[in-house]
């Protein structure tokens, strides 16, 4: 089976970019304060920000909402926080679903473990098609003053000839019969795990890093009002008349319109991953659900959609020369439990404030210092618990391992509460309890690489 678009393998070719010495002829020039790429939840999340902070900024994506893209749907507190911190209404009545926490099936055990109780996150998630929410949270940016331009596919960064800094983007509009060349000091490269942005400044994936793939599709379902994220450990692959357990699950998420997010997400840590037909693997796990739940071919609801996901920082640097990475595009998704939207969002939240405070200053040299302390506010957020999280997927990705874990870890709710808090990556900083003082503790002592 060939590899899914974003992975190490389609990264090589990487795209051309532009010089300020070779400006395309009749281009239509927009100069602003920062150019955000990419109107995901990483580019979104930091247009807001960066608008509420005062700063002219132009956000570009190439679709046009509303989009569809690859996702569960499901939230964990840790982006409904971000959705809060953005002045969202999270309530059911502005359209979302609400959860109360994860449900684990696995060695014929199911055990539903309600979101932790903390001081600093919300006690709970918040289900939404992604096709609604990239949108809502674009509009939200426009809503507090950014410059929404859609259908506006950015081809290659503009390079200073002399400096070779990043000042700008060259992008296309009007499907792609007008040039428009927006500068900026500073450029936020939101693109996705296959960011153009960074692969035309040499910025490749890291190999050494965890990769994963999901899978997923809608079904009309009598499950769509389930309140609790559920998630299928033992995914087995059964072709070839084989019987192994992969590093990966299921999930079914209930998405509160009479259909249901159903998916699978596996590793590349194991050595099945190159070898498994995924929309394969989805239809026969589909197959063996109760026949009352409503989900089989029949009630499919569209195609089945995959994509890559780039874990533990992926991608390298995060900043160098006007560039910064957010999102998918640095690499950041939690190899744990394949959650992106979160930490998409607060790396946004995260490079807001820093571009914010680099403009402030009086000089270039003043600025570039701010700037390059980016990479390292990342490393202190996430390095740590990156590390641990590598050690975790790489562990889980030994056969037997995942058999051994899924037997005998789940039989214990307070092993589970304490496995779902660093999952989730879920811990109060301060005045937690003994759990949270513990993954706090280790996630210190890991080196962050």
């Amino acid at each position: 089976m060939a590899r899914p678009a974003g992975s190490v393998a389609a990264d090589r070719a990487a795209p051309r970019l532009v010089t300020t010495a070779r400006l395309p002829a009749g281009a239509t020039v927009r100069d602003t304060d920062v150019v955000v790429v990419g109107a995901g939840p990483a580019g979104s999340t930091t247009a807001a920000y960066l608008a509420q902070a005062g700063l002219d900024v132009v956000l570009l994506e190439k679709s046009a909402f509303p989009r569809e893209k690859v996702c569960g749907d499901g939230l964990t507190p840790r982006a409904v926080r971000q959705l809060i911190r953005l002045g969202i209404d999270t309530s059911p009545e502005a359209g979302w679903l609400r959860n109360h926490g994860l449900r684990i099936l696995g060695g014929g055990m199911r055990l539903e473990l309600p979101w932790p109780e903390l001081a600093t996150f919300p006690d709970y998630g918040l289900v939404r098609p992604r096709s609604e929410f990239d949108q809502l949270l674009a509009r939200h940016a426009v809503k507090l003053g950014a410059a929404l331009l859609e259908r506006t596919p950015v081809g290659a960064p503009l390079v200073d000839d002399r400096t070779s800094r990043v000042v700008g983007v060259v992008a296309t509009t009007d499907g792609g019969n007008r040039t428009l060349v927006v500068r900026a000091p500073v450029v936020v490269a939101a693109d996705g795990n296959s960011s153009r942005l960074a692969l035309a400044l040499g910025r490749h994936q890291l190999a050494t890093r965890p990769m994963g793939v999901a899978y997923r599709r809608y079904y009309a379902s009598t499950r769509s009002d389930d309140t609790w994220l559920e998630s299928w450990l033992e995914l087995r692959d059964h072709s070839g008349g084989r019987d192994r357990l992969l590093p990966g699950y299921g999930w079914i998420f209930g998405m509160g319109d009479g259909t249901s997010n159903v998916g699978v997400g596996i590793l590349n840590t194991s050595a099945a991953f190159r070898a498994i037909d995924y929309r394969a693997l989805l239809r026969r796990w589909v197959a063996t659900m109760p026949e009352e739940w409503g989900i089989c071919e029949e009630t499919a609801r569209g195609p089945i959609r995959g994509a890559a996901l780039p874990m533990g920082f992926t991608r390298k640097p995060h900043y160098s020369d006007g560039l910064l990475l957010v999102g998918d595009a640095g690499g950041m998704i939690n190899p744990c439990n394949g959650e992106g939207i979160a930490y998409a969002m607060e790396s946004g939240e995260l490079a807001a404030e820093i571009i914010a405070q680099a403009l402030a200053r009086r000089t270039p040299a003043a600025r570039e210092r701010v700037l390059r302390s980016y990479p390292a506010a990342l490393a202190d957020r996430y390095g740590g618990y990156y590390t641990l999280a590598r050690w975790f997927v790489s562990l889980i990705g030994k056969p037997g391992v995942m058999q051994f874990l899924t037997r005998h870890g789940l039989p214990h709710p307070t092993l589970m509460r304490f496995t779902l808090k660093f999952l989730a990556n879920l811990t109060d900083p301060k005045d937690g309890d003994a759990m949270d003082r513990i993954i706090n503790a280790v996630s210190r002592w890991a080196p962050a690489a």
